[in-house]
């Protein structure tokens, strides 16, 4: 089998996102499931044409969750089916937004708090147990590279 660095191969989608994390929780998007239950998203979305990673984590954290910030370390790079994913360590400010002002898709931003992120629903997963892990003993020296492909977020994670 030939190994493909899916760095190198063209992007269908870029998203970037925001890790938020103020007194212990994580900024969150929670998305309700037909039938009970609920899944989660760090906020973020596709970049637009010319804009930076940068500005479109500020875009997206504004438009999902009604707050403004400043961007640090880019954390994580998920590869997965043709997207980049980019996550970036972000300080927010402010309080949510209401619910009619915010563009989230149908979620509704939550504070989960950090040690609970392993046993939470989040895409992308293999995020939730880094994320706990950096937040208690330091953010990584450069982006983590994952490459993602679990669609079960049910059971806890921890690899």
């Amino acid at each position: 089998m030939a190994l493909v660095d899916p760095a190198a191969v063209p992007p269908v989608r870029v998203r970037a996102g925001a890790v938020a994390i103020r007194d212990g929780a994580v900024l969150l998007i929670r998305f309700a499931e037909v039938g009970g239950g609920s899944h989660y998203e760090i906020p973020g979305s596709g970049v637009e044409a010319g804009e930076t990673l940068e500005a479109a984590v500020l875009r997206e954290l504004g438009e999902e969750t009604g707050q403004t910030g400043t961007v640090g370390l880019e954390l994580a790079r998920v590869w997965k089916d043709g997207r980049h994913e980019h996550y970036f360590l972000v300080s927010a400010t402010g309080e949510v937004g209401p619910p009619e002002t915010l563009d989230n898709y149908g979620g509704a931003p939550v504070r989960v708090p950090v040690g609970r992120l392993p046993l939470t629903p989040l895409w992308p997963r293999r995020l939730s147990w880094r994320i706990e892990r950096w937040h208690r003993t330091g953010w990584p020296g450069r982006p983590a590279e994952p490459a993602d492909s679990i669609t079960e977020l049910g059971p806890a994670c921890g690899w």
